[in-house]
């Protein structure tokens, strides 16, 4: 059966996009806005600004990618869709960093989760953020806009094994857990989501408002990377970027764009350091600080039953019985979730080598995996990480502080119990030194002696928020809370990076979600009159 390919059909059909790695000469070019990258930001925001009779261009530093590129093998999806081939790390190596790296930016790859920001979250940056007009009572109407675009709804299929593992193990507990929305239209539940969708079923920006921007006239340039934003006084006057080769290198041609409107949507990495190497103003030393990760540590389990995690839709049931419950003492909360599993992604974040490694591999589809995101950057001593301009471009440093371990430990507890309640025979928290655990009451005691440390032990994210923060302090904000620069009259932010916190859920639907509320004030103030 073979699948139409909206890229393949839009590009047959005149839409105007240029190759970064087919240009000889400079370009130059003149539109209403320009928008820095083509994620959840990005692509909500181009399909709102081209619908309002504005010339858009979008810019986009990876390739232009679709179904028929997908071939769901990870050899070929980590190098082609992924920042650094997915194996991007914080400064000290501590922590992995998944994002992605191609037109539709991370929501092309991502695992289709889709989670309103939490009250709690939202309150906290009113209390204390300064951030205004930005409550769920008014979030909603945007989140609720945004779910139908998106075909966001609450995934009606039975779990995968590694999900209801996750269920189970909260029912048999008494724990909260909730069936997860997902952004999907005819969902074949193959599982392969984290390598682009192979039947567009995933409602991603490169199936949805790409597309429909490009249909309405957008101009897409893919395999450009924007350098630098020029600016005087309080504009931002045009912008340089560097066309790349097949392989994403520069080719040394450069690409300058003039518009009235300068759009951010780098990501919470590229954006602010494409403003810090633009030396935009910045008095209070904001840029790049309190960048937040989600860092996520990982338990395997052992189950006799085949759990096959590589099969079915990646995330379908989370659990936020501790997210929030923490804030009484101000510890740090985190939210259960599972990921797909497969062969590399797994064998890439577990430990051991030799015979240790391959005896786990061995029991790779009884190998159950469950999550814990850590809520990072409510709590004093969680100030979240500082991306820093290098030689060769740019590093996070993201220290790893006592209130994360603590938070660590009390989570490895919580991920046994579940697994060992959903009926696991054998528990394995990733991180050195832990012995298989083959009781609940063994590993309570190992868990609370065991030797938690960086690069010992294992850590992730695939959430990158925070570094250009947005409130209406400009003290502790580099943005209003429309996403409008404080310093610039032509220049906004609309991606992960305007999060003065993290959130304690997945954050595709929170940028959707305010996105669409922030783009459509600004169509609505450039809109032609």
């Amino acid at each position: 059966m073979s699948i139409e390919d909206p890229i393949e059909t839009g590009l047959a059909s005149g839409w105007q996009h240029v190759d970064g790695s087919t240009l000889t000469e400079p370009q130059h070019y003149q539109v209403d806005v320009v928008i820095v990258g083509s994620g959840a930001g990005g692509g909500v925001a181009a399909e709102i600004l081209t619908q309002a009779g504005l010339s858009v261009m979008i810019i986009e530093a990876g390739p232009l990618k679709s179904s028929n590129s997908f071939n769901m093998e990870e050899r070929r999806a980590y190098p082609n869709l992924y920042q650094q081939a997915a194996s991007m790390k914080t400064k000290d190596k501590a922590i992995g960093i998944f994002q992605g790296r191609a037109v539709g930016g991370s929501t092309t790859v991502n695992w289709t989760t889709s989670i309103r920001t939490p009250r709690n979250a939202l309150q906290y940056w009113a209390s204390d953020k300064s951030i205004a007009g930005l409550s769920r009572d008014e979030l909603d109407p945007w989140f609720e806009k945004m779910e139908q675009r998106l075909n966001i709804a609450k995934w009606d299929y039975e779990p995968n094994r590694n999900n209801m593992a996750l269920r189970q193990g909260c029912e048999a507990l008494g724990w909260e857990y909730t069936v997860i929305k997902r952004n999907v239209s005819g969902c074949w539940n193959t599982g392969y989501c984290g390598m682009g969708c192979p039947v567009n079923a995933k409602q991603s920006m490169l199936v949805t408002t790409i597309p429909s921007a490009l249909n309405g006239g957008a101009t897409l340039l893919s395999r450009v990377k924007v350098a630098k934003l020029e600016h005087q006084g309080d504009k931002i006057t045009g912008l340089q970027a560097q066309a790349l080769t097949e392989s994403l290198t520069p080719s040394g041609v450069a690409v300058n764009v003039k518009a009235k409107h300068y759009l951010l949507s780098a990501g919470a990495i590229h954006t602010p350091a494409l403003l810090m190497r633009s030396q935009v103003a910045d008095p209070h030393q904001l840029l790049g600080k309190r960048t937040f990760l989600h860092p996520t540590l990982l338990s395997g389990a052992i189950f006799n039953d085949p759990i096959n995690g590589h099969a079915g839709a990646p995330q379908s049931i989370y659990s936020d019985q501790f997210v929030w419950q923490d804030d009484a003492d101000g510890e740090l909360g985190y939210k259960l979730e599972v990921p797909p599993i497969h062969p590399i992604l797994i064998a890439s974040k577990t430990l051991g080598y030799g015979k240790s490694h391959a005896e786990l591999m061995a029991k790779f589809n009884q190998l159950q995996v469950t999550i814990a995101l850590v809520r990072d950057g409510y709590h004093p001593d969680s100030q979240g990480g500082q991306v820093q301009l290098t030689d060769h471009g740019f590093s996070l440093d993201y220290p790893l502080s006592d209130a994360f371990w603590r938070a660590a430990r009390r989570a490895y507890a919580s991920m046994a119990e579940l697994q060992f309640a959903a009926g696991a025979q054998q528990v394995l928290p990733i991180t050195e030194g832990a012995p298989y655990l083959s009781s609940w009451q063994q590993a309570k005691k190992v868990i609370s002696e065991l030797d938690l440390a960086p690069l010992k032990t294992i850590v992730a994210s695939a959430h990158v928020m925070g570094g250009c923060p947005m409130g209406e302090d400009p003290k502790m904000a580099m943005v209003n809370s429309y996403g409008e620069s404080h310093y610039y009259d032509n220049l906004s932010v609309m991606d992960g990076s305007i999060f003065p916190t993290s959130l304690g859920a997945n954050p595709q639907l929170s940028i959707y979600g305010i996105t669409a509320r922030n783009a459509t004030h600004l169509a609505q103030k450039l809109q032609p009159k």
